[in-house]
């Protein structure tokens, strides 16, 4: 999807249909999806944090109403608004708490907002959670009946589906995956958070470009310097690539990762008991098509192999995803529609 996106025509579409709202720190996705998770039309506009919630939240609605037309439909066809969006947040009341990437939008009741401004009924939810219920109900986890999602990007981020529940919690901070703790030891690696060991310090994009930073301090060979000391930015993509090339120290880092990643991953395979474990984010190395994407995975479940109970090993999936960038938005509209069907029968 995140590769080549493609749209059903609304002759192929089936009703009801719905609006994901999936909003970033820097963009905001707008998409109408069908009763069957297929995307009619999606756009894209600047997030423009600096102007402020309320501001962000009329363009919202004005993207709303231009996804509706591009659609073919009208306002009236729409039975709900999916809203996803990232950091801390109250759910039950709708309300954004401290997002970090979203600073001036903090404590903003942002749900009753966006239904004020755009006129139809608002389901909200954390985006890492959106991308989730994206991924169950359309993606990698359309054949499961449980799974858990792990988002590799600037940060971790995680989503739990059992059954048609996604698990928020009660302080709506449930599948906050990103924060498992893998190692337990006094110096081990400070997450964004403030505490130490959780998953997000050693498998995110920030952390990866972190340990090979020291990696490449403490003297280690690697193609990366060149590039480095030629005035480029050290960044995820880049170890990919000289990985793709056969540079040593960053197929390392990537395999390193991959452990790391499989111990949080066999730790919620114990909580949990999915049917499977779906990968996805920005940071996937190419993940199918690609052989350190191949690599990176069967590393992944190696790591789980020699961790998990055997009959979670053998019997767990686990895969990439398969919506890319547009599980947020599908999974928002996603979960408007879960609870459109629990008011309609209700």
């Amino acid at each position: 999807m995140a590769h080549n996106r493609q749209f059903l025509s609304l002759a192929q579409a089936r009703a009801p249909f719905f609006v994901g709202v999936d909003v970033g720190g820097t963009n905001i996705k707008v998409g109408v999806v069908d009763d069957d998770g297929s995307p009619l039309s999606w756009l894209s506009i600047a997030t423009e944090v600096e102007r402020g919630p309320d501001d962000g939240v009329k363009r919202m609605a004005g993207a709303i109403e231009r996804a509706v037309q591009d659609a073919g439909l009208a306002k009236k066809d729409i039975a709900r608004v999916g809203l996803g969006t990232p950091g801390t947040m109250d759910v039950a009341q709708g309300i954004l708490l401290t997002p970090g990437n979203l600073p001036g939008w903090w404590n903003f009741p942002i749900k009753q907002a966006l239904a004020d401004a755009c006129g139809l009924p608002v389901t909200f939810a954390n985006d890492a959670r959106s991308a989730a219920y994206g991924e169950f109900w359309a993606g990698s986890g359309r054949v499961l009946h449980s799974m858990v999602l792990f988002t590799l990007g600037t940060g971790v981020g995680g989503g739990i589906i059992i059954g048609d529940l996604l698990v928020t919690g009660e302080h709506s901070a449930g599948s906050e995956l990103g924060h498992l703790i893998i190692d337990h030891n006094d110096d081990a690696r400070m997450c964004s958070c403030g505490q130490r060991g959780h998953i997000e310090a050693y498998a995110s994009a920030s952390a990866v470009v972190k340990r090979t930073e020291e990696a490449l301090e403490a003297g280690r060979a690697s193609s990366l310097k060149k590039r480095i000391d030629s005035g480029e930015e050290l960044t995820g993509l880049m170890i990919d690539e000289e990985a793709e090339r056969g540079d040593e120290l960053a197929m390392e880092i990537i395999l390193e990762t991959a452990r790391y990643l499989g111990i949080g991953i066999t730790s919620a395979m114990h909580a949990v008991d999915p049917n499977g474990v779906v990968i996805g984010g920005a940071m996937t190395f190419g993940e199918h098509e690609s052989k350190i994407g191949r690599a990176f995975l069967e590393r992944v479940k190696q790591e789980v192999r020699e961790r998990a109970l055997p009959t979670l090993a053998d019997l767990t999936t686990i895969d990439f995803a398969k919506l890319g960038g547009d599980a947020g938005f599908i999974g928002a509209a996603g979960l408007a529609r879960r609870d459109y069907m629990q008011e309609t029968k209700g």
